[in-house]
């Protein structure tokens, strides 16, 4: 008898779409997280090859260097030493007294703040304008530990004009894609060995903010290659030790 005077309350028809709606939006977001899921495994396994291959590659040109030293040694030669392509260069004067024309040559450098650092390719008119400044800056010649170091902690991308910091491949590939690069060690290579598309992946990198060395700079007013030694001007290989303890 109760069934016969049992209301069923109406469902709107606005809660039925609704609800309609919210099943097939969870559907296609489930359907696209396992589609991004399967991607990024596959990428994952494709940036491993590549780095591996890269690792690869330093390593056959660590073993020839070394292999032709040992025979200009055994023959009684002298080895020459292949030219560097990279410089780092990292800023360590402020903006006072500074005049127009080194100014200047900073700002075309993208060194604007003290302790700035860029990446500079090995040329006639980045050295002349690199002897132009010399005693405001600090530069040399990174390794290849250096470089890696360098990018995956104080490594930033200008994306849409704004500092993002690099904490995922997609931020690097969304944005070098097109030049083949996507991922971090595939930007590291690039830098690192100066390769073809040098000047877009050197402009995606922010300039580098460092910290004060630890243990202070010697002498700002003197050059590093002067007999009572200082810190502007060219370190050569040992720009690395400079970086380690601003970094």
């Amino acid at each position: 008898m109760a069934e016969r005077y049992l209301v069923i309350p109406d469902v709107p028809e606005q809660l039925k779409l609704k609800k309609e709606t919210n099943e097939k939006l969870a559907e296609e977001k489930a359907v696209a997280v396992a589609a991004k899921k399967k991607l990024r495994s596959e990428m994952r396994g494709e940036l491993k090859a590549r780095q591996t291959k890269f690792e690869k590659e330093y390593s056959d040109n660590n073993k020839k260097l070394i292999e032709l030293r040992r025979q200009a040694k055994a023959e009684g030669n002298f080895f020459v030493e292949p030219e560097p392509k990279l410089i780092f260069c990292v800023r360590i004067v402020g903006i006072i007294k500074l005049s127009p024309k080194p100014r200047k040559v900073l700002q075309l450098l993208r060194l604007r703040q003290l302790h700035n650092g860029v990446f500079l390719k090995v040329n006639k008119p980045i050295i002349n304008m690199l002897k132009l400044v010399q005693p405001y800056v600090a530069f040399g010649y990174p390794s290849l530990k250096t470089v890696r170091e360098l990018i995956y902690k104080r490594g930033f991308g200008k994306v849409n004009k704004q500092r993002i910091p690099l904490t995922d491949n997609e931020i690097i590939t969304e944005s070098l894609s097109e030049q083949g690069i996507v991922g971090i060690e595939d930007l590291i290579h690039e830098i690192y060995t100066v390769g073809p598309n040098f000047k877009k992946a050197n402009n995606f990198l922010w300039p580098f903010k460092l910290s004060s060395p630890k243990g202070g700079f010697t002498c700002k007013r003197h050059g590093f290659n002067e007999q009572r030694g200082g810190d502007w001007g060219n370190r050569e290989e040992q720009i690395s030790a400079l970086i380690k303890r601003m970094n």
